[in-house]
Formats: structure tokens, C-alpha cells, sequence
């Protein structure tokens, strides 16, 4: 019974030891956590938020300064019986995280709102929490009706210089995907004002 423990032990050091040397990521578990569309002002807006594991070889790269781009990518379709699925939004929204070595500061922008945040912890929040995107004027959307959409964050690969692209090829910690996360809703009426 002892060869047997002595045999596990040493087939456990062993895969530890070429995980480690290899670089093979752990199971890394991305994901959508929620999403919640909202209608606020006559427009749908979504708020998400993201479960997503940076690898430190990542993070070690952007505090050399190399901004890393992620982008939400959303898709509203509306079901249709006797055709392809009417398409009522398709949307990407990318975020810059970026580190200032000068300044020793984090910077996260979507579009052309920035914010300095002090950590990358903080930084990385903002991407995590994705907050008052707007997607759709909410009249495109019929009230009562239920609609179909789908979510997913990946770092954008495409926006890095070209050889760290060459680079994201190769190694796992560069391969940042959540699946898509599927949800449905639907647009209640909505009450007017008291005033």
C-alpha cells in the first residue's frame, strides 16, 4: 500500500513540476456573473459584472506601460417565426487599462472617459463592473415582449503592438475569453412622471 502512496506523491510532484516549467494555466474560471439590462431615460442601458483571472506575466506587461484593451462584445436579437432572428443590437465597448511609469499611476478609459484609479486591483474593477452602457434607444424595443441577448468580455488581442500579438499566440496567460453569457428580458411600461 506504501509503493502505491509513494507512486501518487511523486506522479503529483511530477505534474506540478511541468505545469510550472510549461506555463499551462490552471483551470481559470471567466465568466459573466449577471447581467441586468435597465431602461432609464428612454435608453436601455446594461450593467455586468465579470469574474476574470489576470495571469501575473499580464499584469507585469501593462506596469511596463503596455495598455491592455478588453472589450465587451452584446448582441439583443428579437425571435421571429418565420424568419432569421431580427438583430436589435450589436454593440462592443472597450476599455484601456493602462499604467503611467512616470507618474506611477493606473489609468482606465471607455471611449473618452478616463479615470486615474490608484491600483491595478482598482483599475480592473471598472472592467469588472461594467456599469450604465448604453445600447439601444428603449422605443426599439416593444413593451411585454421578451428578448433574447447575449454577453462576453475578451482582452483585445488585436489593439496590442504587433509583437506582443505574436506573443498572445503562444502563451495561455494572453487568452483572456468569458463563454457567452445568455439572458432574457423584456421592457415593462413605463410610468409617468408625477410632476
Amino acid at each position: 500500500m506504501t509503493f502505491f502512496r509513494r507512486l501518487f506523491s511523486v506522479w503529483c510532484v511530477v505534474g506540478l513540476f511541468v505545469v510550472m516549467q510549461t506555463g499551462w494555466s490552471v483551470a481559470r474560471a471567466d465568466q459573466i456573473v449577471s447581467v441586468e439590462p435597465v431602461v432609464r431615460n428612454g435608453q436601455l442601458y446594461i450593467d455586468a459584472d465579470v469574474d476574470i483571472y489576470v495571469d501575473p506575466e499580464l499584469r507585469q506587461a501593462a506596469e511596463k506601460g503596455m495598455p491592455l484593451y478588453f472589450t465587451a462584445d452584446l448582441e439583443i436579437v428579437a425571435d421571429r417565426w418565420w424568419w432569421f432572428d431580427k438583430v436589435l443590437a450589436n454593440e462592443h465597448q472597450t476599455f484601456r487599462l493602462s499604467y503611467n511609469v512616470l507618474t506611477r499611476q493606473w489609468r482606465v478609459g471607455a471611449g473618452d472617459l478616463t479615470l486615474p484609479e490608484a491600483t491595478f486591483e482598482d483599475a480592473l474593477a471598472y472592467v469588472k463592473h461594467i456599469r450604465g452602457w448604453a445600447v439601444a434607444p428603449a422605443d426599439a424595443f416593444d413593451t411585454g415582449k421578451e428578448y433574447r441577448g447575449r454577453l462576453r468580455l475578451r482582452l483585445d488581442t488585436s489593439r496590442l503592438p504587433r509583437p506582443f500579438r505574436i506573443d498572445s499566440f503562444n502563451s495561455s496567460a494572453w487568452s483572456i475569453v468569458t463563454p457567452w453569457k445568455d439572458f432574457l428580458f423584456s421592457i415593462s411600461p413605463q410610468t409617468p412622471d408625477p410632476s
